[in-house]
């Protein structure tokens, strides 16, 4: 699944960053953060930040899509094609701590017409049951080529990010 050549993503959020497990509060993760990676010159790329245990860890079509770009250029994710528009974890209370997890892929037959519905910070609903897997598959992706994961569990906000979600 994974190349030999497998990076780890750079993941800032504010002046915390993130390294392969960080714990992190939903509210510490309200804004998008600042990312960087190896990339080449002239290749485009897809960066996913999924939830692989929404609403809870265990059972199976779960994965929560937080965040989805496509058609990257080298390392300039403002000038990618948003597919689902950037909400920070917000873990239902009682559910323990998730984990979320930020995954590049190379796109090595250059620009693709994604024809999936776009999501904004309110299409909550629309954003479980995701499966990186069968998107990869579909759009043949190159990677994971790079990667790294944090960890958060419910805070006093997430009630707020929820109603903001339509959730």
């Amino acid at each position: 699944m994974f190349q030999e050549s497998f990076c780890v993503l750079l993941v800032k959020y504010g002046n915390k960053l993130i390294d392969l497990g960080t714990e992190i509060t939903p509210t510490e993760s309200h804004e998008v953060p600042e990312i960087h990676y190896k990339h080449e010159g002239g290749v485009l790329y897809t960066l996913v930040l999924t939830d692989p245990d929404a609403p809870r860890r265990g059972g199976y079509n779960r994965e929560f899509r937080h965040w989805l770009v496509g058609n990257i250029p080298e390392e300039n994710i403002a000038k990618g094609e948003v597919l689902a528009e950037y909400v920070g974890p917000a873990p239902p209370k009682n559910t323990g701590k998730h984990r979320y997890v930020f995954l590049l892929y190379k796109q090595n037959q250059g620009a693709i017409t994604f024809d999936e519905r776009r999501l904004s910070t309110w299409d909550g609903s629309q954003r479980k049951r995701f499966s990186i897997k069968k998107f990869v598959e579909k759009y043949n992706l190159e990677g994971p080529i790079a990667g790294n994961f944090m960890k958060a569990e419910y805070d006093d906000n997430v009630p707020s990010y929820h109603k903001h979600l339509n959730l």
